[in-house]
């Protein structure tokens, strides 16, 4: 498989990018995106130009590290995260566009490598649980109804890959941030804070610059763990709830 990339390269935070084109050849459509871009790098490194600068680290679509914006959508043509995405998922001769991921929260540090620390400051804002601490509890001394315990599994399923951001046309984390209060709201051991949680994680969103939700759904339709729009409704009333209260 031949292909013509069209690829982001942007030597700092302060210099200006622009596309550059490169060709790849004998591409194998068992190759994985990334395994795509290793082999990019090794003809740079080969010729004695500059390796393209991308992120990754499991590629096992665990660590949420990979996030690519793949002509015009965030990780790709499939739902799934860049790493998990193979070369099958395009034709020989195909031009593809590579960016990172677009927002003003997601600075870009150097070509596709943004800096995603929002969503750190995002989560730290939550702050802690609250725990008691020592021996095991026993198995049942603290019952969780199968509902909330599934729902809270579903939404601890996002890796934080921006994904979601990158996809809403208001660069919002909400989806992000919906996912990480409804993980912890739906268990006991989520309440004693849970007012605090929502209003500082929530403030801290807007410090970060990112913008406003407007149930446009993009951000769940390009999740790669399928995280639901709903869960962003959870955060609304969880909101109004402290704000009332």
């Amino acid at each position: 498989m031949n292909l013509t990339l069209k690829i982001w390269r942007q030597a700092g935070p302060r210099h200006p990018g622009e596309l550059v084109t490169y060709k790849v050849k004998d591409i194998s459509e068992d190759m994985s995106f990334l395994e795509m871009l290793d082999v990019l790098n090794e003809e740079l490194n080969a010729k004695g130009e500059e390796p393209l600068a991308f992120d990754s680290d499991c590629r096992e679509g665990i660590c949420g590290s990979c996030g690519l914006m793949i002509s015009g959508d965030a990780h790709g043509p499939e739902r799934t995260t860049t790493c998990q995405l193979h070369m099958r998922s395009f034709s020989d001769g195909d031009v593809i566009t590579v960016e990172p991921w677009r927002a003003n929260a997601f600075p870009v540090i150097k070509d596709l490598v943004v800096d995603r620390g929002a969503f750190d400051r995002i989560i730290q804002a939550g702050g802690y649980i609250s725990v008691n601490t020592g021996s095991a509890p026993d198995a049942h001394s603290t019952p969780v109804p199968k509902e909330n315990a599934d729902r809270a599994f579903m939404a601890a399923e996002c890796i934080g890959c921006g994904a979601c951001v990158a996809a809403c046309p208001n660069a919002s984390a909400m989806l992000f941030m919906g996912a990480k209060v409804t993980h912890l709201s739906e268990l006991p051991q989520g309440q004693p804070e849970r007012d605090a949680r929502v209003v500082s994680m929530v403030d801290q969103h807007d410090h970060e610059g990112f913008g406003g939700c407007t149930n446009v759904g993009a951000c769940s339709q390009a999740c790669p763990k399928g995280i639901p729009q709903d869960v962003i409704s959870t955060l609304n009333k969880d909101l109004r709830g402290a704000l009332r209260g």
